[in-house]
């Protein structure tokens, strides 16, 4: 007798073959809930939004709550990923800071609908406030070991505790990143000045020295 296969082991599998047609219901999944809301927001609307079927949906998310979870994941790995920054040595500091605050700041202005519906439902649902305080607390720790780093190998000169700065950079960072968010234009200024004040706070100065 052929053994029944669970549901959740299908949509396991087809999770590794047809990542293209999850991620369209992804970012579908993103569109509708910062147009919508998280409560009137559907999964016949999610499915319409990627141009799927209601069946379709159901082969990769068990339901509404799931998805948002995972697109809580989905930004919570991009803030980090914001840190790393490939092909750009972890002494050059200047870089790593140019660098690594542009790909925050990007990140967040992209993603700030669903950050602040996020922030909402932390309010009542444990997993996803959980995910929230990963997305607002992991990249700060992350910056905060970077600079210990940094400093005891005498490159940095902090104006205060690692952990301090590593949250006035990320609370500048969000600042002006809601700003992108309404003038896409302004990203190129607000990556230049929060570096800037970045370096500051690690006692460097933002122009190189001859």
């Amino acid at each position: 007798m052929a053994r029944r296969q669970e549901p959740w082991a299908t949509r396991t599998a087809r999770d590794r073959t047809e990542t293209a047609v999850r991620g369209r219901l992804l970012d579908a999944a993103e569109t509708v809930f910062a147009r919508r809301g998280h409560g009137p927001a559907t999964i016949a609307d999610i499915a319409a939004e990627a141009d799927l079927s209601r069946a379709s949906f159901y082969v990769y998310f068990a339901s509404k709550e799931e998805i948002f979870r995972v697109l809580a994941v989905r930004v919570r790995d991009a803030f980090l990923a914001a840190q790393d920054v490939p092909g750009t040595a972890p002494e050059d500091v200047r870089a790593v800071a140019a660098a690594s605050t542009a790909a925050f700041i990007a990140a967040y202005a992209r993603h700030l609908p669903l950050l602040r519906l996020l922030e909402q439902q932390a309010q009542a649902d444990a997993e996803v406030r959980t995910l929230w305080e990963e997305i607002t607390e992991r990249p700060v720790h992350r910056t905060a070991r970077y600079i210990r780093r940094m400093t005891a190998a005498g490159a940095l000169a902090p104006v205060a505790a690692p952990l301090a700065v590593a949250r006035a950079v990320g609370g500048m960072s969000v600042q002006f990143a809601r700003q992108v968010a309404a003038a896409p234009g302004e990203l190129e200024p607000a990556v230049r000045d929060v570096t800037a004040m970045y370096l500051h706070l690690l006692g460097i100065d933002a122009i190189p020295k001859e």
